[in-house]
């Protein structure tokens, strides 16, 4: 009889170790426990991943990259920058507390300081990139007409600060007993106090 086929495509390897990560944690996950997982030897995982950091990486990149382009359009051409702001932020309100996002800001926040290079990975690679995409937004809307700010580099940071904690909620507090947030009214909320910080008043004086 044929031996059965054993799963090495990468994607079944990433997802083994999301589920694997998210239950232990970066310092408690041992290229073993994802071998196991997935039903490969740890040498035939190590062809593919060199280590837990090479892996740990290309699970955060294949999550971002499939996530990131969802929030904005690739061009913003003439759409209006509050109607970009607002899917901006209800997109990743909803996949920023998916369980398949949502435990990487929760390790790097509570590992971080244990794995630098791993927060600097995470900063360079996440957060930067997240950042350019709100201030683009920002300054979009300001070119405009639509927006008033003096500092969109800064403006950016309120608008990324509130997803993030609401992720953090999410997978850290909500599991021990802290009231739960709908994701989708978070982001009406945060919406709001957007742009009535941003919009220009028309009618104002």
């Amino acid at each position: 009889m044929p031996r059965p086929s054993v799963p090495t495509r990468r994607a079944d390897i990433l997802e083994a170790a999301r589920a694997v990560f998210s239950q232990r944690g970066y310092a408690g996950t041992r290229m073993d426990d994802v071998a196991k997982a997935i039903g490969l030897s740890k040498a035939a995982l190590y062809l593919q991943f060199e280590s837990k950091d090479a892996l740990f990486q290309a699970l955060v990149t294949d999550v971002i990259d499939r996530t990131l382009p969802d929030m904005v359009p690739a061009d913003f051409a003439d759409v209006p920058a509050p109607a970009l702001l607002e899917g901006f932020v209800h997109v990743a309100a909803q996949r920023m507390t998916s369980p398949e996002v949502a435990f990487v800001p929760r390790i790097i926040i509570g590992e971080g300081s244990n794995f630098p290079d791993l927060a600097r990975f995470y900063h360079d690679n996440v957060v930067d990139r997240g950042l350019g995409m709100v201030e683009a937004i920002i300054r979009h809307g300001v070119g405009r007409g639509e927006f008033i700010c003096e500092d969109p580099a800064m403006a950016c940071r309120s608008v990324i600060g509130a997803l993030l904690l609401n992720a953090v909620w999410r997978m850290v507090f909500e599991p021990v007993g802290a009231e739960p947030v709908d994701p989708a009214a978070m982001a009406r909320a945060h919406t709001r106090l957007l742009l009535d910080g941003l919009l220009v008043r028309k009618d104002a004086a």
